[in-house]
């Protein structure tokens, strides 16, 4: 963990919340901002906490399908690994929760931690087309104000690019599973500039992850990943939905929609743990183009922040002691 500290882009991405939160909070009033806080509806937060959970559980059930080429795994030992690994991501830097949630598992159900690694990555790249469809139907289905098309221009921008960067890493893993020694050999020439132990590395982590990349051939399960995932992200709507609703708003749902899109592509950005700055900047952004004042946009943003951040710390950390594991020692792991 001494050495995460001491990783640049953990404070490059300090840096970058700072400098978010600071446009903030300089263009606020913060008594306005207490005051919208002071009269928020919690009765709207309750379920909002209970469908972030219940998302969790769809994201377990996705994983589940996963990992069904490798091994049946336990649901209950899936949904205590997702929660561990959402409240690392809240509380390490660099996306370390990805790691620990592999490790988590594979300590729990005595598998290969890179194979299971390898269920994650492909979990990724189903979030990833998900949020595209998403991205897509949000686009055509939602006019935003006049003044604010450049928005809009700047998702169509920013959907292509993580189109383009989807593809590739699927293209990327069809070579590598038809043409292994091929695209392992052309890699290796790609990191010739670079020091030989990074190749030393790369290239035998590469070949067991590979071992984990698996698509179940069982119909069921493949409908399964693309039912659980369309559910997964259906229900993250509902959550943001609730939350302007606990403070007046009633926006159409294709704006919660909206709000969740920015949401993905500000998590993108390097940021310190648990995303502050950056989600909280592509919260209040994406409601001041719907007329939302400053000071309850921020107020919205820092309760959405909220609903996704202290519950699951709670949950994942209950999760860890109960599985008797340790964060640090997970996180040594992740970190290496």
């Amino acid at each position: 963990m001494t050495a995460v500290l001491f990783d640049r882009r953990l404070w490059l991405g300090i840096g970058i919340s700072a400098g978010c939160l600071l446009l903030l909070v300089r263009s606020v009033n913060g008594t306005d901002v207490l005051h919208a806080l002071g009269g928020v509806n919690g009765w709207y937060l309750i379920p909002a906490v209970a469908i972030t959970f219940l998302g969790y559980f769809f994201r377990a059930i996705r994983w589940r399908y996963l990992l069904a080429p490798l091994k049946k795994s336990s649901l209950a030992n899936l949904y205590s690994a997702t929660l561990i690994g959402y409240m690392a991501n809240n509380l390490l830097p660099a996306r370390l929760g990805e790691f620990v949630r592999a490790y988590a598992l594979a300590d729990r159900e005595r598998l290969e931690s890179s194979s299971v690694f390898a269920t994650l990555v492909l979990d990724r790249l189903a979030d990833g087309f998900t949020v595209l469809l998403l991205l897509l139907v949000t686009v055509f289905t939602l006019h935003l104000p006049a003044g604010h098309q450049s928005v809009q221009e700047g998702l169509f921008i920013g959907g292509y690019a993580t189109l383009a960067l989807y593809v590739t890493v699927i293209i990327f893993l069809v070579l590598l599973k038809k043409n292994t020694l091929k695209t392992l050999r052309f890699l290796e020439r790609l990191l010739r500039p670079f020091p030989a132990r990074l190749s030393s590395k790369v290239i035998p982590l590469i070949g067991s992850f590979l071992a984990g990349v698996r698509i179940s051939p069982v119909g069921a399960e493949r409908w399964g990943i693309v039912i659980s995932s369309l559910v997964i992200w259906g229900l993250a709507i509902l959550p943001i939905d609730l939350a302007c609703r606990a403070f007046g708003l009633a926006l159409p749902l294709p704006v919660s929609a909206f709000i969740l899109v920015l949401l993905v592509f500000a998590v993108m950005i390097p940021a310190s743990p648990g995303f502050v700055g950056t989600y909280h900047a592509a919260c209040v952004y994406g409601l001041l183009a719907f007329g939302v004042s400053r000071e309850e946009a921020l107020s919205i943003a820092i309760v959405i922040h909220g609903i996704n951040f202290f519950p699951v710390i709670i949950a994942g950390l209950f999760s860890l002691w109960k599985a008797n594991l340790s964060l640090g020692a997970l996180g040594k792991r992740a970190g290496k």
